[in-house]
């Protein structure tokens, strides 16, 4: 089996979804893991398919030819497929610029490696500040968790850090 990693963006369209995933089953692939999202117009994301070794050129021609659909495509290593990690964490804030860039330098300079970043803008309830909100998933040595989220926790006073291990 190979995984392809899929990454793609295209106009916005109804069918879209279903079009990439009729392709994967007339090809024998099982699609995996994905993140897809609606953003001004476009529609984007990326996806894990699992094929046949022999199946997966022509699942690539496939993808590619899909009218208004701009995809970058890799074929996974068996062993740079990863089917977990260490912890999630959760962070809200005051919104801010750079502060996604402060954020990752931490992890990295901590040892991590960032394996998913969900964000979103929310208003605070009652203020209606702006409020920066991520989920975070992290591999880092299961010794150095503590020193990773006090790194986090000094960024900022406002910064609130949720953790699941």
């Amino acid at each position: 089996m190979n995984h392809l990693i899929i990454s793609f963006i295209s106009p916005d369209r109804p069918g879209l979804v279903d079009t990439l995933s009729n392709s994967v089953k007339q090809h024998q692939g099982n699609w995996q893991t994905s993140s897809l999202h609606h953003l001004s117009g476009y529609f984007s994301g990326v996806i894990e398919i699992a094929v046949p070794e022999e199946q997966s050129q022509s699942l690539i021609d496939k993808i590619q030819s899909i009218q208004d659909f701009k995809c970058h495509i890799e074929i996974a290593n068996a062993d740079q497929v990863s089917t977990h990690a260490d912890i999630v964490i959760e962070l809200t804030a005051n919104d801010r610029s750079g502060i996604v860039q402060e954020i990752s330098s931490v992890i990295h300079s901590q040892g991590g490696n960032l394996l998913k970043l969900v964000s979103s803008h929310d208003s605070a309830p009652h203020s209606g500040q702006e409020l920066f909100k991520a989920k975070v998933t992290i591999s880092v040595d299961k010794n150095t968790i503590d020193t990773l989220i006090d790194a986090l926790e000094s960024l900022a006073d406002d910064l609130i850090v949720d953790i699941s291990r």
